[in-house]
Protein backbone atom coordinates (compact mmCIF):
# COMPACT_ATOMS: atom_id res chain seq x y z
CA UNK A 1 0.00 0.00 0.00
CA UNK A 2 1.50 3.52 -1.17
CA UNK A 3 1.91 6.30 1.14
CA UNK A 4 0.95 9.68 0.73
CA UNK A 5 3.32 12.16 -0.31
CA UNK A 6 3.88 15.09 2.03
CA UNK A 7 1.38 17.86 1.08
CA UNK A 8 0.09 15.75 -1.61
CA UNK A 9 -3.37 16.66 -0.10
CA UNK A 10 -2.71 20.96 -0.68
CA UNK A 11 -1.27 20.69 -4.19
CA UNK A 12 -4.86 18.50 -5.43
CA UNK A 13 -6.65 21.30 -3.38
CA UNK A 14 -3.99 24.07 -5.61
CA UNK A 15 -5.08 22.41 -8.62
CA UNK A 16 -8.70 21.81 -8.17
CA UNK A 17 -8.69 26.33 -7.24
CA UNK A 18 -6.94 26.86 -10.60
CA UNK A 19 -9.14 24.58 -12.16
CA UNK A 20 -12.41 25.81 -10.82
CA UNK A 21 -10.68 29.75 -11.27
CA UNK A 22 -10.35 28.52 -14.77
CA UNK A 23 -13.68 27.57 -15.75
CA UNK A 24 -15.20 30.56 -13.89
CA UNK A 25 -12.69 32.98 -16.30
CA UNK A 26 -14.21 30.87 -18.89
CA UNK A 27 -17.25 31.21 -18.35
CA UNK A 28 -17.26 34.83 -17.83
CA UNK A 29 -15.65 35.66 -21.05
CA UNK A 30 -18.24 33.22 -23.01
CA UNK A 31 -21.19 35.23 -21.16
CA UNK A 32 -19.12 37.99 -22.13
CA UNK A 33 -18.60 37.47 -25.79
CA UNK A 34 -21.99 35.77 -25.76
CA UNK A 35 -23.44 39.18 -24.29
CA UNK A 36 -21.19 41.12 -26.72
CA UNK A 37 -22.57 39.26 -29.83
CA UNK A 38 -26.21 39.86 -28.96
CA UNK A 39 -25.40 43.73 -27.84
CA UNK A 40 -24.21 43.82 -31.31
CA UNK A 41 -27.01 41.45 -32.64
CA UNK A 42 -29.73 43.36 -31.47
CA UNK A 43 -28.53 46.79 -32.17
CA UNK A 44 -25.69 49.35 -31.33
CA UNK A 45 -28.45 51.17 -28.93
CA UNK A 46 -27.54 48.74 -25.69
CA UNK A 47 -31.18 47.62 -25.73
CA UNK A 48 -32.14 47.24 -22.14
CA UNK A 49 -34.76 44.63 -23.14
CA UNK A 50 -35.78 43.28 -26.42
CA UNK A 51 -39.25 43.07 -27.17
CA UNK A 52 -40.50 39.96 -29.27
CA UNK A 53 -43.55 40.19 -31.92
CA UNK A 54 -45.35 37.26 -32.27
CA UNK A 55 -46.74 37.17 -36.14
CA UNK A 56 -49.15 34.93 -38.13
CA UNK A 57 -49.01 34.91 -41.98
CA UNK A 58 -50.41 32.99 -44.24
CA UNK A 59 -48.10 30.45 -45.57
CA UNK A 60 -47.36 31.57 -48.97
CA UNK A 61 -45.82 34.87 -47.80
CA UNK A 62 -44.58 33.57 -44.06
CA UNK A 63 -41.13 32.58 -45.56
CA UNK A 64 -40.69 36.24 -46.63
CA UNK A 65 -42.26 37.69 -43.23
CA UNK A 66 -39.76 35.42 -41.78
CA UNK A 67 -36.08 36.77 -43.61
CA UNK A 68 -37.62 40.21 -43.05
CA UNK A 69 -37.66 39.58 -39.02
CA UNK A 70 -34.14 37.58 -39.35
CA UNK A 71 -32.75 40.81 -41.46
CA UNK A 72 -33.72 42.72 -38.73
CA UNK A 73 -31.84 40.84 -35.86
CA UNK A 74 -28.45 40.76 -37.93
CA UNK A 75 -28.69 44.38 -38.35
CA UNK A 76 -29.08 45.04 -34.56
CA UNK A 77 -30.38 48.32 -35.43
CA UNK A 78 -33.77 47.88 -33.24
CA UNK A 79 -34.49 46.45 -30.05
CA UNK A 80 -36.91 43.84 -30.74
CA UNK A 81 -37.11 40.11 -33.10
CA UNK A 82 -40.14 38.89 -34.77
CA UNK A 83 -41.28 35.16 -34.06
CA UNK A 84 -43.04 34.46 -37.23
CA UNK A 85 -46.13 31.28 -37.78
CA UNK A 86 -46.86 30.04 -40.77
CA UNK A 87 -50.56 29.46 -40.51
CA UNK A 88 -53.54 29.15 -42.51
CA UNK A 89 -55.79 32.07 -42.31
CA UNK A 90 -59.18 30.37 -41.72
CA UNK A 91 -57.61 28.99 -38.79
CA UNK A 92 -56.16 31.69 -37.69
CA UNK A 93 -59.55 33.63 -38.04
CA UNK A 94 -61.62 30.56 -35.88
CA UNK A 95 -59.14 31.37 -32.99
CA UNK A 96 -59.28 34.80 -32.74
CA UNK A 97 -63.34 34.30 -32.46
CA UNK A 98 -62.69 30.94 -30.39
CA UNK A 99 -59.82 30.14 -28.58
CA UNK A 100 -58.32 27.14 -29.78
CA UNK A 101 -55.97 27.13 -26.45
CA UNK A 102 -53.00 29.00 -28.53
CA UNK A 103 -51.66 32.43 -27.78
CA UNK A 104 -53.05 34.57 -30.26
CA UNK A 105 -50.57 36.69 -32.19
CA UNK A 106 -49.42 40.38 -31.85
CA UNK A 107 -49.89 40.97 -35.85
CA UNK A 108 -51.97 38.77 -38.62
CA UNK A 109 -51.00 38.54 -42.34
CA UNK A 110 -53.79 36.83 -44.43
CA UNK A 111 -53.15 36.65 -48.10
CA UNK A 112 -57.35 38.52 -48.10
CA UNK A 113 -59.08 40.96 -46.54
CA UNK A 114 -61.98 38.74 -47.27
CA UNK A 115 -60.67 36.37 -43.23
CA UNK A 116 -60.50 39.85 -41.57
CA UNK A 117 -64.11 40.18 -42.53
CA UNK A 118 -64.76 36.50 -41.78
CA UNK A 119 -62.99 36.67 -38.40
CA UNK A 120 -65.42 39.59 -37.60
CA UNK A 121 -68.25 38.05 -38.69
CA UNK A 122 -67.83 35.13 -36.56
CA UNK A 123 -68.03 37.08 -33.26
CA UNK A 124 -64.16 38.34 -33.11
CA UNK A 125 -66.20 41.82 -33.05
CA UNK A 126 -62.41 43.70 -32.19
CA UNK A 127 -60.92 42.68 -35.30
CA UNK A 128 -60.43 44.97 -37.40
CA UNK A 129 -61.54 44.59 -40.95
CA UNK A 130 -58.65 46.33 -42.78
CA UNK A 131 -55.32 46.47 -42.51
CA UNK A 132 -52.48 47.96 -44.73
CA UNK A 133 -51.52 45.93 -47.67
CA UNK A 134 -47.63 45.02 -47.78
CA UNK A 135 -47.92 43.02 -50.98
CA UNK A 136 -50.43 41.72 -53.73
CA UNK A 137 -51.02 39.12 -56.39
CA UNK A 138 -53.97 39.42 -59.06
CA UNK A 139 -56.05 36.15 -59.11
CA UNK A 140 -55.63 34.41 -62.52
CA UNK A 141 -56.74 30.85 -64.04
CA UNK A 142 -53.81 28.96 -64.33
CA UNK A 143 -53.77 26.99 -67.47
CA UNK A 144 -51.32 24.24 -68.92
CA UNK A 145 -49.30 24.95 -72.06
CA UNK A 146 -51.41 22.20 -73.81
CA UNK A 147 -54.48 24.04 -73.42
CA UNK A 148 -53.10 27.78 -73.67
CA UNK A 149 -51.84 26.26 -76.69
CA UNK A 150 -55.73 25.30 -78.31
CA UNK A 151 -56.39 29.13 -77.81
CA UNK A 152 -53.41 30.20 -79.58
CA UNK A 153 -50.53 30.56 -76.93
CA UNK A 154 -48.06 31.62 -77.38
CA UNK A 155 -49.00 34.46 -79.83
CA UNK A 156 -52.48 34.66 -78.02
CA UNK A 157 -52.97 34.44 -74.56
CA UNK A 158 -55.91 32.75 -73.52
CA UNK A 159 -59.00 34.81 -72.17
CA UNK A 160 -61.33 33.60 -69.30
CA UNK A 161 -64.49 34.04 -71.48
CA UNK A 162 -62.72 31.70 -73.47
CA UNK A 163 -61.85 29.33 -71.44
CA UNK A 164 -65.40 29.39 -69.63
CA UNK A 165 -67.17 29.18 -73.09
CA UNK A 166 -65.51 26.09 -73.72
CA UNK A 167 -67.31 22.89 -72.73
CA UNK A 168 -64.33 20.62 -72.44
CA UNK A 169 -62.50 23.37 -70.80
CA UNK A 170 -65.28 23.36 -67.67
CA UNK A 171 -64.62 19.38 -67.47
CA UNK A 172 -60.99 19.21 -66.44
CA UNK A 173 -61.32 22.93 -64.24
CA UNK A 174 -60.64 22.83 -60.64
CA UNK A 175 -62.58 24.86 -58.59
CA UNK A 176 -61.75 25.94 -55.01
CA UNK A 177 -63.61 25.92 -52.29
CA UNK A 178 -64.96 29.31 -52.12
CA UNK A 179 -65.95 29.36 -48.63
CA UNK A 180 -62.39 28.61 -47.26
CA UNK A 181 -60.05 30.16 -49.99
CA UNK A 182 -60.08 33.53 -50.97
CA UNK A 183 -59.09 32.60 -54.35
CA UNK A 184 -62.10 30.60 -55.02
CA UNK A 185 -64.10 33.35 -53.96
CA UNK A 186 -62.37 36.04 -55.89
CA UNK A 187 -63.19 33.72 -58.65
CA UNK A 188 -66.86 33.05 -58.01
CA UNK A 189 -67.62 36.93 -58.01
CA UNK A 190 -66.48 37.54 -61.20
CA UNK A 191 -67.96 34.24 -62.81
CA UNK A 192 -71.41 34.74 -61.23
CA UNK A 193 -71.92 38.65 -61.30
CA UNK A 194 -75.44 38.88 -62.91
CA UNK A 195 -75.29 38.98 -66.82
CA UNK A 196 -78.77 40.10 -67.45
CA UNK A 197 -81.41 37.64 -66.37
CA UNK A 198 -79.26 34.77 -67.38
CA UNK A 199 -79.69 33.02 -64.30
CA UNK A 200 -80.04 30.06 -65.83
CA UNK A 201 -76.28 30.07 -67.32
CA UNK A 202 -74.99 31.45 -64.04
CA UNK A 203 -77.01 27.92 -62.19
CA UNK A 204 -75.44 26.00 -64.90
CA UNK A 205 -71.74 27.31 -64.93
CA UNK A 206 -71.53 27.11 -60.98
CA UNK A 207 -72.54 23.17 -61.03
CA UNK A 208 -69.83 22.55 -63.58
CA UNK A 209 -67.37 24.06 -61.09
CA UNK A 210 -68.81 21.85 -58.35
CA UNK A 211 -67.46 18.44 -59.88
CA UNK A 212 -63.94 19.16 -59.46
CA UNK A 213 -63.85 21.52 -56.37
CA UNK A 214 -61.51 20.96 -53.71
CA UNK A 215 -60.88 22.36 -49.86
CA UNK A 216 -58.27 24.53 -51.14
CA UNK A 217 -55.73 26.31 -54.16
CA UNK A 218 -52.55 24.79 -53.13
CA UNK A 219 -54.42 21.32 -53.49
CA UNK A 220 -55.29 21.88 -57.22
CA UNK A 221 -51.32 22.05 -58.03
CA UNK A 222 -51.16 17.73 -57.23
CA UNK A 223 -53.93 17.23 -59.64
CA UNK A 224 -52.09 18.50 -62.61
CA UNK A 225 -50.85 16.31 -65.55
CA UNK A 226 -47.76 13.79 -64.66
CA UNK A 227 -48.81 13.66 -60.99
CA UNK A 228 -49.51 10.69 -58.93
CA UNK A 229 -52.94 12.00 -57.99
CA UNK A 230 -55.36 9.48 -58.21
CA UNK A 231 -57.82 11.88 -59.07
CA UNK A 232 -58.76 12.78 -63.22
CA UNK A 233 -55.83 15.41 -63.76
CA UNK A 234 -56.88 19.39 -64.48
CA UNK A 235 -55.98 21.79 -67.18
CA UNK A 236 -57.19 24.69 -65.61
CA UNK A 237 -57.49 26.29 -62.06
CA UNK A 238 -58.33 29.91 -60.20
CA UNK A 239 -54.82 30.30 -58.87
CA UNK A 240 -52.61 33.71 -57.46
CA UNK A 241 -50.02 34.67 -60.02
CA UNK A 242 -47.17 34.43 -57.27
CA UNK A 243 -48.16 30.41 -56.72
CA UNK A 244 -48.16 30.30 -61.40
CA UNK A 245 -44.26 31.66 -61.09
CA UNK A 246 -43.29 29.71 -58.13
CA UNK A 247 -44.79 26.71 -60.09
CA UNK A 248 -42.94 27.21 -63.44
CA UNK A 249 -39.42 27.89 -62.04
CA UNK A 250 -39.68 24.08 -60.66
CA UNK A 251 -38.52 21.36 -62.69
CA UNK A 252 -41.93 20.15 -63.61
CA UNK A 253 -43.30 18.42 -67.09
CA UNK A 254 -46.20 20.88 -66.94
CA UNK A 255 -45.73 24.32 -67.22
CA UNK A 256 -48.63 27.13 -66.37
CA UNK A 257 -49.94 30.01 -67.97
CA UNK A 258 -51.70 32.52 -66.51
CA UNK A 259 -54.98 33.69 -67.93
CA UNK A 260 -55.93 36.98 -66.72
CA UNK A 261 -59.81 38.88 -66.78
CA UNK A 262 -60.83 41.78 -67.64
CA UNK A 263 -62.15 43.17 -65.64
CA UNK A 264 -60.27 41.56 -62.96
CA UNK A 265 -61.68 39.80 -59.88
CA UNK A 266 -60.69 40.92 -56.42
CA UNK A 267 -56.82 40.17 -55.72
CA UNK A 268 -55.04 39.17 -52.72
CA UNK A 269 -54.03 42.28 -50.46
CA UNK A 270 -52.08 40.52 -48.06
CA UNK A 271 -53.14 43.05 -45.21
CA UNK A 272 -51.05 43.45 -42.19
CA UNK A 273 -52.93 44.08 -39.28
CA UNK A 274 -52.41 44.76 -35.58
CA UNK A 275 -54.42 42.38 -33.23
CA UNK A 276 -56.40 44.32 -30.49
CA UNK A 277 -54.84 42.91 -27.63
CA UNK A 278 -51.48 44.44 -28.90
CA UNK A 279 -50.76 47.23 -26.86
CA UNK A 280 -48.03 49.66 -25.46
CA UNK A 281 -44.37 48.58 -26.44
CA UNK A 282 -45.62 45.80 -28.77
CA UNK A 283 -48.02 48.10 -30.51
CA UNK A 284 -44.81 50.41 -31.10
CA UNK A 285 -43.10 47.52 -32.47
CA UNK A 286 -46.00 45.92 -34.78
CA UNK A 287 -45.59 49.70 -36.51
CA UNK A 288 -41.87 49.58 -36.70
CA UNK A 289 -41.98 46.32 -38.29
CA UNK A 290 -44.67 47.26 -40.74
CA UNK A 291 -42.47 50.33 -41.55
CA UNK A 292 -39.76 47.74 -42.44
CA UNK A 293 -42.28 45.32 -44.27
CA UNK A 294 -43.05 48.40 -46.33
CA UNK A 295 -39.43 49.30 -47.61
CA UNK A 296 -37.19 48.68 -50.09
CA UNK A 297 -35.32 45.44 -48.65
CA UNK A 298 -38.85 43.97 -47.70
CA UNK A 299 -39.57 45.25 -51.54
CA UNK A 300 -36.90 43.34 -53.27
CA UNK A 301 -37.46 39.93 -51.03
CA UNK A 302 -41.30 40.09 -52.23
CA UNK A 303 -40.87 40.58 -55.56
CA UNK A 304 -38.17 37.59 -55.68
CA UNK A 305 -40.96 35.55 -54.51
CA UNK A 306 -43.15 36.28 -56.63
CA UNK A 307 -45.11 38.78 -55.02
CA UNK A 308 -46.30 42.40 -56.77
CA UNK A 309 -46.32 45.55 -54.43
CA UNK A 310 -49.02 46.51 -52.47
CA UNK A 311 -50.15 48.72 -55.68
CA UNK A 312 -49.92 46.21 -57.81
CA UNK A 313 -46.64 47.28 -59.50
CA UNK A 314 -43.94 44.37 -60.35
CA UNK A 315 -40.99 44.45 -57.81
CA UNK A 316 -38.94 41.88 -60.15
CA UNK A 317 -37.78 41.68 -63.58
CA UNK A 318 -40.33 38.84 -65.32
CA UNK A 319 -38.49 38.64 -68.48
CA UNK A 320 -37.63 34.85 -67.74
CA UNK A 321 -41.01 33.75 -67.87
CA UNK A 322 -43.44 34.71 -70.54
CA UNK A 323 -46.10 32.84 -69.12
CA UNK A 324 -47.10 35.70 -66.80
CA UNK A 325 -47.32 39.57 -67.51
CA UNK A 326 -44.97 42.29 -66.35
CA UNK A 327 -48.00 44.66 -66.60
CA UNK A 328 -49.14 46.66 -63.55
CA UNK A 329 -52.59 45.19 -62.13
CA UNK A 330 -53.86 47.65 -59.52
CA UNK A 331 -55.29 45.50 -56.65
CA UNK A 332 -59.36 45.14 -57.10
CA UNK A 333 -60.81 45.41 -53.33
CA UNK A 334 -63.41 42.70 -52.68
CA UNK A 335 -66.80 43.82 -53.11
CA UNK A 336 -68.94 44.92 -50.28
CA UNK A 337 -70.30 42.40 -47.42
CA UNK A 338 -73.47 42.09 -48.80
CA UNK A 339 -72.43 41.55 -52.30
CA UNK A 340 -69.70 38.78 -51.19
CA UNK A 341 -72.78 37.29 -49.18
CA UNK A 342 -75.36 36.79 -52.24
CA UNK A 343 -72.33 35.58 -54.06
CA UNK A 344 -71.59 32.50 -51.80
CA UNK A 345 -75.09 31.84 -50.48
CA UNK A 346 -75.24 31.15 -54.13
CA UNK A 347 -72.72 28.72 -54.74
CA UNK A 348 -74.13 27.56 -50.96
CA UNK A 349 -77.56 27.17 -52.72
CA UNK A 350 -76.27 25.02 -55.58
CA UNK A 351 -73.90 22.64 -54.15
CA UNK A 352 -76.14 21.64 -50.84
CA UNK A 353 -79.01 18.48 -51.47
CA UNK A 354 -82.29 18.90 -50.79
CA UNK A 355 -85.53 17.04 -50.63
CA UNK A 356 -87.82 18.79 -53.18
CA UNK A 357 -91.80 18.02 -53.42
CA UNK A 358 -92.79 19.73 -56.71
CA UNK A 359 -96.49 20.72 -57.41
CA UNK A 360 -97.13 21.53 -61.22
CA UNK A 361 -100.46 22.97 -62.26
CA UNK A 362 -102.05 20.82 -65.23
CA UNK A 363 -105.53 22.30 -65.34
CA UNK A 364 -107.51 23.55 -68.47
CA UNK A 365 -105.77 27.20 -68.69
CA UNK A 366 -101.94 25.77 -69.16
CA UNK A 367 -103.24 24.24 -72.84
CA UNK A 368 -103.49 27.97 -73.90
CA UNK A 369 -101.32 29.08 -76.22
CA UNK A 370 -98.69 31.37 -75.33
CA UNK A 371 -98.74 34.06 -77.75
CA UNK A 372 -95.92 34.52 -80.62
CA UNK A 373 -94.70 30.61 -79.35
CA UNK A 374 -96.97 28.67 -80.98
CA UNK A 375 -96.55 26.21 -78.28
CA UNK A 376 -98.87 26.04 -75.12
CA UNK A 377 -97.88 27.38 -71.07
CA UNK A 378 -97.79 23.39 -70.42
CA UNK A 379 -95.36 22.87 -72.76
CA UNK A 380 -92.54 25.95 -71.89
CA UNK A 381 -93.20 25.07 -68.03
CA UNK A 382 -91.97 21.27 -69.18
CA UNK A 383 -89.25 22.98 -70.52
CA UNK A 384 -88.35 25.09 -67.54
CA UNK A 385 -88.72 21.84 -65.43
CA UNK A 386 -86.69 19.52 -67.21
CA UNK A 387 -84.02 21.93 -67.78
CA UNK A 388 -83.99 22.57 -63.30
CA UNK A 389 -84.23 18.68 -63.14
CA UNK A 390 -80.71 18.48 -64.95
CA UNK A 391 -79.09 21.48 -62.69
CA UNK A 392 -80.03 19.79 -59.34
CA UNK A 393 -77.15 18.17 -57.74
CA UNK A 394 -77.14 14.78 -58.30
CA UNK A 395 -78.17 13.70 -54.47
CA UNK A 396 -81.03 16.24 -54.31
CA UNK A 397 -84.08 14.12 -53.85
CA UNK A 398 -86.99 15.71 -56.05
CA UNK A 399 -90.73 14.32 -56.27
CA UNK A 400 -93.25 15.79 -58.84
CA UNK A 401 -97.35 15.20 -57.83
CA UNK A 402 -99.75 17.03 -60.96
CA UNK A 403 -102.90 19.36 -59.50
CA UNK A 404 -106.37 20.22 -60.82
CA UNK A 405 -109.53 19.39 -59.63
CA UNK A 406 -110.88 15.60 -58.87
CA UNK A 407 -107.72 14.50 -61.00
CA UNK A 408 -107.54 11.26 -58.83
CA UNK A 409 -111.28 10.43 -57.49
CA UNK A 410 -112.29 13.08 -55.09
CA UNK A 411 -109.20 14.04 -54.79
CA UNK A 412 -107.09 17.38 -56.58
CA UNK A 413 -103.88 15.73 -57.29
CA UNK A 414 -101.79 12.82 -57.76
CA UNK A 415 -98.36 11.41 -58.11
CA UNK A 416 -96.43 11.57 -61.11
CA UNK A 417 -93.02 10.71 -59.72
CA UNK A 418 -92.18 9.32 -56.61
CA UNK A 419 -89.54 11.41 -54.22
CA UNK A 420 -86.18 9.58 -55.70
CA UNK A 421 -82.71 11.00 -56.17
CA UNK A 422 -82.04 13.36 -58.84
CA UNK A 423 -79.55 10.89 -60.44
CA UNK A 424 -81.97 7.99 -60.19
CA UNK A 425 -84.63 9.98 -62.08
CA UNK A 426 -82.29 10.59 -64.82
CA UNK A 427 -80.78 6.88 -64.78
CA UNK A 428 -84.86 5.48 -64.76
CA UNK A 429 -85.22 7.95 -68.17
CA UNK A 430 -88.15 9.83 -66.02
CA UNK A 431 -87.94 12.65 -68.25
CA UNK A 432 -90.77 11.45 -70.60
CA UNK A 433 -92.80 10.52 -68.00
CA UNK A 434 -92.56 14.28 -67.13
CA UNK A 435 -93.24 15.04 -70.87
CA UNK A 436 -96.18 12.56 -70.84
CA UNK A 437 -98.71 14.97 -69.48
CA UNK A 438 -98.03 17.99 -71.99
CA UNK A 439 -101.51 17.07 -73.54
CA UNK A 440 -103.51 15.92 -70.47
CA UNK A 441 -104.54 19.25 -68.79
CA UNK A 442 -107.81 19.51 -67.90
CA UNK A 443 -110.58 21.13 -64.78
CA UNK A 444 -109.78 23.64 -62.86
CA UNK A 445 -106.97 24.92 -60.47
CA UNK A 446 -107.41 23.37 -56.88
CA UNK A 447 -104.32 24.97 -55.29
CA UNK A 448 -105.38 25.12 -51.55
CA UNK A 449 -106.62 21.37 -51.09
CA UNK A 450 -103.21 20.60 -53.20
CA UNK A 451 -100.98 22.90 -51.18
CA UNK A 452 -101.90 21.78 -48.25
CA UNK A 453 -101.68 17.86 -48.99
CA UNK A 454 -98.16 18.44 -50.36
CA UNK A 455 -96.80 20.36 -47.19
CA UNK A 456 -98.36 17.46 -45.53
CA UNK A 457 -96.73 15.18 -47.10
CA UNK A 458 -93.09 17.11 -46.80
CA UNK A 459 -93.43 17.42 -42.84
CA UNK A 460 -93.99 13.66 -42.69
CA UNK A 461 -91.30 12.80 -44.40
CA UNK A 462 -88.70 16.01 -43.43
CA UNK A 463 -85.27 14.56 -44.05
CA UNK A 464 -82.32 16.19 -42.03
CA UNK A 465 -79.16 17.04 -43.46
CA UNK A 466 -81.51 18.03 -46.60
CA UNK A 467 -83.39 21.81 -47.45
CA UNK A 468 -86.93 20.70 -47.35
CA UNK A 469 -88.81 22.77 -49.59
CA UNK A 470 -92.31 22.58 -51.47
CA UNK A 471 -92.88 24.19 -54.93
CA UNK A 472 -95.86 25.03 -56.51
CA UNK A 473 -96.21 25.66 -60.13
CA UNK A 474 -99.60 27.46 -61.04
CA UNK A 475 -100.89 29.52 -63.89
CA UNK A 476 -104.21 30.48 -61.72
CA UNK A 477 -105.65 31.39 -58.86
CA UNK A 478 -108.02 28.78 -56.68
CA UNK A 479 -110.99 27.70 -58.33
CA UNK A 480 -112.22 24.93 -56.02
CA UNK A 481 -115.02 25.51 -54.79
CA UNK A 482 -115.66 22.22 -53.06
CA UNK A 483 -112.23 22.89 -50.86
CA UNK A 484 -110.50 24.51 -48.04
CA UNK A 485 -110.65 28.57 -47.72
CA UNK A 486 -107.73 30.44 -48.50
CA UNK A 487 -108.42 31.25 -44.64
CA UNK A 488 -108.06 27.46 -43.65
CA UNK A 489 -105.27 26.81 -45.85
CA UNK A 490 -102.96 29.49 -43.96
CA UNK A 491 -104.22 28.41 -40.61
CA UNK A 492 -103.43 24.86 -41.13
CA UNK A 493 -99.74 25.88 -42.45
CA UNK A 494 -99.29 27.84 -39.61
CA UNK A 495 -100.09 24.68 -37.36
CA UNK A 496 -97.49 22.65 -39.09
CA UNK A 497 -94.55 25.18 -39.55
CA UNK A 498 -92.02 23.92 -37.10
CA UNK A 499 -88.64 26.06 -36.62
CA UNK A 500 -86.94 23.52 -35.99
CA UNK A 501 -87.76 21.21 -39.27
CA UNK A 502 -88.09 23.76 -41.83
CA UNK A 503 -90.34 23.82 -44.92
CA UNK A 504 -90.65 26.79 -47.33
CA UNK A 505 -93.67 27.01 -49.59
CA UNK A 506 -91.48 28.31 -53.22
CA UNK A 507 -94.34 29.44 -55.41
CA UNK A 508 -93.89 30.26 -59.37
CA UNK A 509 -96.50 32.00 -61.16
CA UNK A 510 -97.20 31.58 -64.46
CA UNK A 511 -98.88 33.94 -67.21
CA UNK A 512 -100.96 36.95 -67.29
CA UNK A 513 -104.13 34.98 -64.72
CA UNK A 514 -102.04 34.22 -62.09
CA UNK A 515 -103.04 36.41 -58.65
CA UNK A 516 -99.59 37.01 -57.19
CA UNK A 517 -101.01 37.73 -53.67
CA UNK A 518 -102.56 34.35 -53.00
CA UNK A 519 -99.23 32.87 -53.54
CA UNK A 520 -97.46 35.56 -51.60
CA UNK A 521 -99.56 34.41 -48.85
CA UNK A 522 -99.12 30.81 -49.08
CA UNK A 523 -95.77 31.55 -49.24
CA UNK A 524 -95.11 33.67 -46.33
CA UNK A 525 -97.06 31.67 -43.98
CA UNK A 526 -93.96 29.46 -44.30
CA UNK A 527 -91.32 31.96 -44.47
CA UNK A 528 -91.10 31.10 -48.50
CA UNK A 529 -90.91 33.50 -51.57
CA UNK A 530 -93.31 33.84 -54.54
CA UNK A 531 -92.22 34.56 -58.17
CA UNK A 532 -93.77 35.25 -61.04
CA UNK A 533 -94.58 36.73 -64.79
CA UNK A 534 -97.35 37.03 -66.87
CA UNK A 535 -95.45 36.44 -69.77
CA UNK A 536 -95.48 32.64 -70.21
CA UNK A 537 -92.42 32.63 -71.76
CA UNK A 538 -90.42 33.82 -69.53
CA UNK A 539 -91.15 31.11 -66.85
CA UNK A 540 -87.21 29.53 -67.81
CA UNK A 541 -86.09 32.84 -66.58
CA UNK A 542 -88.12 33.13 -63.27
CA UNK A 543 -87.44 29.43 -62.03
CA UNK A 544 -83.64 30.05 -62.40
CA UNK A 545 -84.21 33.18 -61.21
CA UNK A 546 -85.79 31.13 -57.99
CA UNK A 547 -83.26 28.72 -58.18
CA UNK A 548 -80.77 30.09 -55.84
CA UNK A 549 -83.68 31.04 -53.62
CA UNK A 550 -85.43 27.01 -53.91
CA UNK A 551 -82.34 25.97 -52.15
CA UNK A 552 -82.42 28.54 -49.67
CA UNK A 553 -78.81 29.02 -48.35
CA UNK A 554 -77.03 29.45 -45.10
CA UNK A 555 -77.42 31.49 -42.91
CA UNK A 556 -81.21 31.40 -43.81
CA UNK A 557 -81.06 27.79 -43.43
CA UNK A 558 -78.48 24.86 -42.84
CA UNK A 559 -78.91 21.07 -42.77
CA UNK A 560 -79.03 20.01 -39.35
CA UNK A 561 -75.77 19.52 -37.64
CA UNK A 562 -74.24 15.90 -37.47
CA UNK A 563 -76.13 15.10 -41.01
Amino acid sequence: MGRHSPGGGRAATHRSSVVALSLLLVAALVGWLSFDFLRDTLGASDCERVTSLTVAASPDIAPVITQVGRDILEAGDDCYDVRVTSRESSGVAESLAVSDGSEPPDVWIPESTLWLRRAQSNGAWQTPIEGTRIASSPVVLAVTDDLAGQFGWPTTRPTWADLIADTKVLETLGFPDPARDPIGSATLFRLAEPKGNDAAGTTSLLRKLSANTVATSTDLFARLPGTTSPHPPLSAFPSSETAVLRHNVKQTSTKLVASYADPAPPSLDYPFVVLPATTGEKRTVAERFLSRMLGSQARDLLGAAGFRGPAGDVLRDRSQDKRVTADPAPPVPLPEADEVDRVLNEWAGVNLSARIQVLLDVSGSMAEQVPGTGRTRMAVTLDAAELGIRLFKGTTKIGLWVFSTNLDGDKDYRELLPVRPVSDHLAANAIPTVRSIENQTKGATGLYDSTLAAYKSARQNWEPGRINLVVVMTDGKNEDRDGISREQLLAELAGLVDPKRPIAVIGIGIGPDIDIGELQAISAATDGQAFSTPDPSKIAEIFYAALSKLLCQPPACKPTPGS
